[in-house]
């Protein structure tokens, strides 16, 4: 028999019906910038007592890039846009050699490099529609020991996919040296599914393709447990309850010192999360409307009984499990 319609044979969300369906009914408008802004997320975070990396300091205009010199006193750190996308602009300085910062790939900038940078974030070099922005230096992450095998010169992350207050979907996404150490997929990084009842790795996708090891280090991508795991699902619906918006990316990371740290939300995740988990995202929608209105106004604890619940219920319907 012919199947001609793929997308729906798999349960595949596509972009249409993201937006048409989830982002544009779940996500109030005004709630936007919260998101968007990644200098606000971070202040937001910060007073709701969230972890993520300690902010330092922002640049916010021209005139302000004088304040640049008090980084002279720091070895490591990082340099985001606030407006940012797709991990454009994000700069990661792993140490000092002499008057000079080393990035992971072993390039060493000096003091001029590095305010030639922050001006070009300022002008809207990397920002969403090209406008002016805010530049920030924040803590720089140390990767978990759990993924030092499967992470190329950088720090994985794990994307949460919020539904409702429910967590829907996840993935870690593994830095290459195509990436440059970035754990952004747009830049060469590795996308690997989890079973989100046991936080253990599945098989990856690269550019699109389906892979089982990881381009650089040849290490098998599928059954890594990753750390924290409860943990970065409690964060995650607490972090609903913040931000109020009902379809939403969280993604973490996990620090060696002080473990699960948000990084940033996106209130438009992108959909290689499903090649990744060989899996489309439909299901699991469709089954957590079927608990009705209301969804959102439980407690954390109950949405994450929902998220298992989920869980156990497309597996059945797909025959993984027995009733």
């Amino acid at each position: 028999m012919i199947c001609l319609n793929p997308k729906k044979k798999f349960g595949l969300l596509g972009m249409n019906h993201r937006n048409g369906w989830y982002t544009l009914l779940r996500n109030p408008r005004h709630l936007y910038p919260l998101v968007d802004d990644k200098l606000k997320t971070k202040q937001c975070l910060e007073a709701h007592q969230l972890p993520s990396p300690e902010l330092y300091f922002s640049i916010n205009h021209n005139f302000e890039l004088k304040f640049l010199r008090e980084i002279k006193f720091l070895k490591e750190f990082v340099i985001k846009p606030a407006r940012g996308a797709e991990g454009r602009g994000i700069l990661v300085l792993v140490g000092k050699v002499g008057t000079k910062w080393q990035k992971a790939s072993g390039e060493l900038l000096s003091m001029d490099d590095i305010e030639y940078h922050v001006s070009n974030i300022l002008a809207g070099l990397y920002s969403l529609g090209g406008l002016d922005d805010q530049a920030f230096i924040e803590y720089r992450v140390r990767s978990h020991v759990a993924f030092r095998s499967v992470a190329f010169q950088g720090v994985p992350d794990i994307r949460v996919i919020l539904y409702r207050g429910v967590p829907l979907m996840c993935m870690l996404r593994l830095p290459t040296k195509e990436s440059d150490g970035k754990a952004n997929l747009h830049q060469g990084a590795v996308g690997a599914g989890l079973n989100m009842l046991e936080g253990v790795t599945l098989g990856g996708v690269h550019h699109s393709l389906l892979i089982d090891r990881h381009p650089d280090t040849q290490v098998p991508i599928a059954g890594l447990k990753v750390p924290f795991w409860e943990s970065i699902l409690e964060t995650a619906a607490k972090t609903y309850e913040v931000f109020e918006m009902g379809y939403i990316g969280i993604d973490f990371v996990i620090d060696q010192i002080l473990g699960p740290l948000i990084l940033e939300l996106n209130a438009r995740p992108g959909l290689s999360i499903q090649l990744a988990n060989r899996e489309g995202l439909l299901p699991r929608l469709k089954a957590i409307d079927a608990y009705g209105p209301g969804v959102e106004e439980l407690s954390g604890e109950r949405r994450l009984e929902i998220s298992r619940e989920m869980l156990h219920k497309v597996s059945y319907l797909k025959g993984e499990v027995k009733a």
